[in-house]
């Protein structure tokens, strides 16, 4: 199978996880190429969701384009969403995540603050024995751009690169931080969020995944987090 195939396999396994969990209910979807699969199958799928809160544009206009309808999550304030469905850039044992490789990053962290589920769908090449190796973005204030990349390196070590020419929805620029060896997740993203300037990392460790999907040649495995 190639990849292609196998983020197929993990967004059909992700209706199955829904069904259940969210009959009637408004659901969380993230952003990238395997939640784009995942919106596609769902508008086919016959589960009946109220809607969907989207954690970029970009979701937002596929969701809308299978008329599924769109959710400020500040609609739902009084309620938490039953499941939150989203890939990843890299996932550790710990089910702790690089994403933001869309650059949708802050708003992912939001929506899935608020999910009482969060269902990880990626292909066997997401999985990996320590984070780092994929880039890890951080949103920054624009003004801060430079001053940010150089407390990043002094922090961590790492090697920051901006992402020319590309801007978050919210207005935003993102340092893609490269020499990264991840051992302590939870740790650094809180360092990294404390600097000034930095709206938020990619790393999700105190707010990881709960249930893997993980599409491999053999077929779709799932694991939940332990503890």
């Amino acid at each position: 199978m190639n990849q292609d195939a196998l983020k197929k396999a993990a967004a059909l396994a992700a209706l199955e996880e829904i069904r259940a969990l969210a009959s009637g209910a408004v659901i969380g979807v993230g952003t990238g190429s395997t939640v784009n699969l995942f919106i596609d199958a769902l508008a086919g799928s016959g589960i009946n969701i109220r809607g969907a809160v989207s954690s970029s544009e970009a979701s937002a206009q596929r969701l809308a384009a299978h008329g599924i309808p769109l959710v400020r999550l500040d609609e739902i304030e009084a309620e938490t969403l039953p499941v939150y469905v989203d890939g990843a850039d890299e996932i550790d044992p710990g089910f702790n995540m690089i994403k933001g490789g869309g650059g949708a990053l802050t708003r992912e962290k939001i929506v899935a603050a608020v999910a009482r589920r969060f269902i990880c769908i990626c292909d066997a090449s997401k999985k990996v024995a320590t984070l780092g190796r994929f880039p890890l973005p951080v949103e920054v204030i624009p003004m801060a751009r430079v001053q940010v990349g150089h407390e990043i390196a002094r922090l961590a070590s790492g090697i920051p690169r901006w992402r020319e020419g590309f801007v978050t929805d919210n207005g935003n620029h993102i340092l893609d931080i490269s020499g990264l060896a991840i051992t302590d997740p939870r740790t650094l993203e809180s360092d990294l969020n404390q600097i000034a300037g930095v709206v938020t990392n990619g790393l999700f460790a105190r707010r990881g995944a709960d249930v893997l999907l993980l599409a491999t040649a053999s077929g779709v495995e799932r694991s939940e987090r332990s503890g």
